[in-house]
């Protein structure tokens, strides 16, 4: 058995892990990483890469058949499903060399391709070696949660991780599970020539705001999407080609290929946790604050948390710990500046509290700006005058923003900003945007707090009437 002391051990190289290894080691700590799988973890194999450049295909092919609206005359948007999936292994083929082995090997990192087990509180094995260490991050991620549900095992079905590897197009995609990741894939295979059913025992994009959910499935709809809700999936049957699905209401739905998107479950199996006296829960790891679990000397990082599962938390997580390993100064995530985004079109976009969350938690103190797309005049010259931002303001301070329609991703960076520096919304309305641009929607919407005051108030109104009387 091979034996190696190391300061920091981080278990697994997705994005919060490969985040916590590049800072520590360029910091001038001895680090070393495991990973018994794909480096660069979900985000870059399976999840965010590969989905962006799924959608990126679809966009191209609607924007082909829908062209009229801008004196071109509209395509026929022929889609060659396997070369779409050849545009996807070439987006991720590109980045792979930024999370790779040699990278890392080549910034000081002991890189071991093994997954790892604990043997003890500060002891790892990964494979013929076993690893002390200092302290211990883990940054395991998620994988698919496949519900149990009957006749599922017997029946073929994809995931986010085999989805991408199809290089058939799907004649009838049946998706059960109506969360971003459903209705992503739901909208993208519809572009792509497919017929597609989502099934969702709830309601679908059920944890946004009911109002700009409503945009976008309306959307979704209109592109030919059957979106079934209210409806649980109670049993499948068929075979490859030919599947099945039953719901509890007694519906029944016939198509060729079934993709599983009802959730994610952390990765925990294998590490044999209790060893190090780690607690989980049934959502992953339990951590406090600072992001350390039970056994002080082991962290845990993005999905593994069992918090939000967003690629961008797992390396806002990978800061906070680091601050924690190398310097042992005091440090804590927080998730109310942590923003997410549905990269439907159009996209629909959070950060902080939606307006239900704000009035339950402010109450009347909470007042509610809006701001629409038909209102802005580059939205107009690209027929994107669709949707709307909201924003939750208490006395003075964004506390939350809810955006729907194009760029809505890119929108909410200035929300994310504002909530996690705290500032005012004069900071906003004070900005200056360059015209004419989509980002000019979000000085509107601080635009839009500051009028009633400016405009409606008899205040204003008898100081600008004296200064205009009285001083020359």
């Amino acid at each position: 058995m091979k034996k190696i002391k190391t300061d920091i051990l981080v278990i697994g190289a997705g994005s919060g892990g490969l985040s916590v290894a590049a800072g520590a080691v360029q910091m001038g700590a001895d680090v070393t990483l495991l990973e018994g799988h794909k480096m660069g973890g979900d985000c870059l194999n399976y999840g965010c890469v590969p989905s962006k450049a799924l959608i990126a295909s679809a966009k191209a092919a609607y924007a082909q058949r829908n062209s009229a609206k801008f004196g071109v005359a509209d395509g026929p948007g022929t889609v060659d499903y396997a070369a779409a999936k050849d545009h996807v292994a070439d987006v991720i083929a590109q980045i792979a060399p930024v999370d790779s082995v040699e990278r890392f090997e080549g910034l000081g990192v002991r890189v071991i391709r093994e997954w790892g087990r604990f043997t003890g509180a500060r002891t790892v094995q990964a494979g013929d070696t076993e690893i002390s260490a200092r302290r211990i991050v883990i940054a395991t991620g998620s994988s698919p949660l496949v519900p149990p549900i009957p006749g599922l095992e017997d029946v073929p079905f994809e995931t986010n991780e085999t989805l991408f590897d199809l290089r058939d197009r799907p004649d009838h995609l049946l998706i059960v599970g109506g969360g971003p990741i459903g209705m992503e894939m739901a909208q993208a295979h519809v572009r792509l020539g497919c017929k597609v059913t989502v099934i969702e025992g709830d309601k679908a994009l059920g944890k946004d705001d009911p109002e700009l959910a409503q945009v976008v499935l309306q959307t979704l709809k209109g592109e030919g999407v059957e979106i079934i809700e209210g409806a649980q999936a109670s049993k499948v049957s068929g075979k490859a080609g030919d599947i099945t699905i039953e719901t509890d209401d007694g519906q029944r739905f016939h198509g060729s290929h079934l993709l599983m998107a009802v959730g994610r479950k952390s990765n925990t199996d294998r590490l044999d946790l209790e060893v190090a006296g780690v607690e989980t829960t049934k959502r992953g790891v339990k951590v406090d604050d600072k992001l350390r679990s039970s056994n002080r000397r082991v962290y845990a990082i993005g999905d593994v948390a069992g918090g939000m599962q967003f690629t961008h938390v797992a390396g806002y997580h990978g800061g906070v710990v680091i601050r924690s390993l190398l310097f042992a100064l005091p440090a804590k995530a927080k998730t109310s500046h942590i923003p997410w985004v549905t990269y439907t079109d159009p996209e629909l976009a959070q950060v902080g509290l939606t307006e239900a969350q704000a009035r339950k938690q402010h109450g009347d103190k909470v007042e509610v700006v809006r701001a629409d797309y038909a209102h802005n005049d580059r939205a107009l010259t690209e027929r994107k005058t669709q949707g709307f931002i909201k924003v939750m303001v208490v006395k003075g301070r964004p506390v939350g923003a809810s955006i729907v329609g194009h760029q809505a991703g890119e929108l909410i960076n200035l929300w994310a900003l504002a909530l996690s520096a705290n500032m005012k919304m004069s900071k906003i309305a004070g900005m200056v945007s360059p015209y004419p641009t989509i980002s000019e929607l979000n000085k509107r919407a601080a635009g839009a707090y500051f009028s009633p005051r400016l405009f409606d108030s008899s205040l204003v109104k008898t100081v600008v009437g004296l200064v205009q009387r009285f001083i020359p």
